[in-house]
């Protein structure tokens, strides 16, 4: 049976979370470059009305991700500030 959260030592629980938060980095960029991929090919067929939701979907993708990449970030530098 795995550990409980609050059993693991503290830089266990920091690796935990730099690596989920990383994995939903991964995920959110593969569909930030779908979403790319689908939109190029709407609006070089013609229907450019899909062009600003796809910009404003993207933005939203972009403000998630670097969220989490400043959460890594603190995660880090609060295991740095301890060992």
């Amino acid at each position: 049976m795995a550990d409980l959260p609050e059993k693991l030592p503290a830089q266990a629980r920091g690796l935990n979370a730099i690596t989920g938060a990383m994995s939903l980095v991964v995920i959110l960029l593969i569909v930030q470059m779908w979403l790319l991929a689908a939109t190029l090919d709407s609006y070089l067929a013609g229907r450019r009305h899909a062009v600003l939701p796809a910009a404003i979907i993207s933005a939203m993708l972009f403000a998630v991700c670097f969220a989490l990449y400043l959460f890594v970030d603190r995660i880090d530098s609060q295991r740095r500030k301890i060992d």
